[in-house]
């Protein structure tokens, strides 16, 4: 009788369930933008600006500490259980941030939120991986990099509609509709899935050690995006931390029976340097999205929406080669020919930005839209890489660790590169800068952007011209750094995708 009931279930599943998913996938991704341009309107209500920048680190640092947590939860108990129970955390965060009294209940309820949301983005990145062989994986995962690019996108303009015609608060009501429907359909489509049948052991002290680790790790990254010296002594004391938690962590994963994070993982090689490649990708592409809106504003003088729409060929750009890419690894069953084409094309397109001027939008749009095109080309196909070089049931784990690099390389590319930038403009710039967030809390949002008003005439001229050089020198930096991506990509194996793709029909 099972082998009777199996055939149905699995043919209308991924169907079914795909609106859910990318639901989940879009609302996750969409809060990690659409709160930006809203900043202003929040802290003039509430009339704080010392927490102000911990209404999106505190999101951003909490998804990404949660994502490998859901990952093992989702091997134990079943990914169902764990998807209903991230969105349903999610919305209700949601209503909590809407109806904030205070700036301090409104990064607590931003805390939760981002927990909420690493179930949503990771688990639903596992279900394809349950349901979806892995030659047939690019496709789908092609579609999740679509929303995310459609959020990126989508973020900045809902909240800046809602921001002013509603209020800030509807930033966040908007996800109530939204995540009840995104429950319900879940609830309703997510069934059929794999059950694990042994009883669950949790890693308690691994995953105390596990959040400890990796939060201390990201507060200190955030410091130093946000122009502390890594030598601070706060800075110092979480990278210390951090440096403690995580080798114990590792110590106790090699004892115990049932680890959080399984050290032999590392041991595959594949998936490995699938994980580097997904690391510098994310590095090259969230750092892109910061700061390629700010060089053009403080060089041609441009307004924030036109800054927005200078970022649309490399938003344009990701699923066009997260759907190429995918298309092409399902046909030839094989994924490096795309991961390494997207390495390759990677330094050439960021080299391309540094050497085109700002005003020649044409052909600075062409680069942004190969940089888009190269790191489409690199996400979904590094995640089925990653996927398919592990064993079943270490799917969730391997989904998930996949997601943790991604995180950490955005985090990390964000980070690293601000502090650059400032340090490079320490002696440009009319008032001092080091020390203070790129994006900061001043008229414009940005110190960067606020000290430059305070110049006129030639002077600006001047200056406008030395921001040219300077994010040139940024930008071939970048691409410098790209070469590791490049170089973890040409040291893969060129291993064929399991699964055929009429199993997926």
């Amino acid at each position: 009788m099972t082998s009777l009931n199996q055939p149905p279930q699995a043919k209308p599943a991924i169907r079914s369930i795909l609106i859910a998913l990318m639901l989940a996938i879009f609302l996750g991704a969409l809060d990690q933008t659409i709160v930006a341009v809203s900043m202003p309107a929040i802290s003039a209500q509430f009339k704080d600006v010392s927490q102000l920048a911990w209404v999106i680190s505190g999101y951003m640092v909490a998804m990404t500490v949660a994502v490998p947590i859901y990952g093992k939860l989702g091997d134990l108990y079943g990914r169902r259980r764990l998807m209903l129970f991230g969105m349903g955390l999610f919305t209700l965060a949601s209503l909590f941030c809407g109806l904030a009294q205070n700036m301090e209940q409104l990064v607590l309820a931003r805390i939760i939120q981002g927990i909420g949301a690493g179930g949503m983005i990771s688990v639903s990145q596992a279900i394809i991986g349950d349901i979806v062989p892995p030659r047939e994986r690019g496709r789908y995962q092609g579609y999740f990099s679509s929303m995310y690019a459609l959020a990126s996108v989508a973020g900045p303009v809902l909240g800046g509609y809602m921001t002013e015609y509603l209020s800030w608060r509807w930033v966040f009501l908007i996800n109530l509709p939204l995540g009840l429907a995104a429950w319900w359909i879940s609830h309703r489509t997510l069934v059929g899935l794999p059950v694990p049948q042994r009883k669950p052991v949790i890693d308690y002290l691994g995953t105390m050690l596990m959040i400890l680790g990796l939060t201390s790790l990201l507060l200190s990254i955030t410091f130093i995006g946000q122009g502390q010296s890594w030598r601070d002594q706060q800075v110092a004391g979480f990278l210390g931390v951090a440096l403690i938690a995580l080798a114990l962590f590792v110590w106790h994963e090699r004892r115990t029976p049932e680890p959080l994070l399984p050290m032999h993982l590392f041991a595959n090689r594949n998936a490995v340097l699938c994980w580097c490649t997904v690391f510098f990708t994310s590095f090259q592409a969230i750092s892109l999205i910061v700061l390629m809106p700010l060089r053009y504003q403080s060089i041609t003088g441009a307004g924030a929406d036109s800054a927005a729409l200078h970022l649309l060929p490399l938003a344009i750009g990701l699923p066009m080669g997260a759907y190429f890419a995918g298309r092409m690894t399902s046909v030839t069953g094989r994924y490096k020919p795309m991961i390494l084409s997207g390495a390759a094309l990677m330094p050439l397109s960021i080299l391309g930005m540094a050497f085109s001027p700002p005003g020649a939008e044409l052909l600075s749009g062409v680069f942004m839209l190969f940089s888009g095109i190269a790191s489409g080309m690199q996400f979904p196909t590094s995640l089925v890489g990653a996927q398919n070089s592990v064993q079943q049931h270490d799917i969730g784990v391997a989904t998930s660790t996949t997601n943790l690099f991604r995180a950490l390389g955005g985090a990390m590319g964000v980070a690293l590169m601000s502090a650059l930038l400032l340090a490079l403009l320490h002696d440009s710039l009319p008032v001092p800068v080091m020390g203070q967030p790129l994006i900061g809390e001043g008229s414009s949002g940005n110190v960067l952007l606020d000290s430059l008003s305070a110049v006129q005439g030639p002077a600006l001229q001047s200056l406008r011209a030395e921001l040219l050089l300077t994010f040139r020198h940024l930008l071939s930096i970048s691409a410098a750094v790209s070469l590791l991506g490049l170089a973890a990509a040409l040291a893969m194996p060129d291993q064929v995708l399991r699964g055929r793709e009429d199993k997926a029909r």
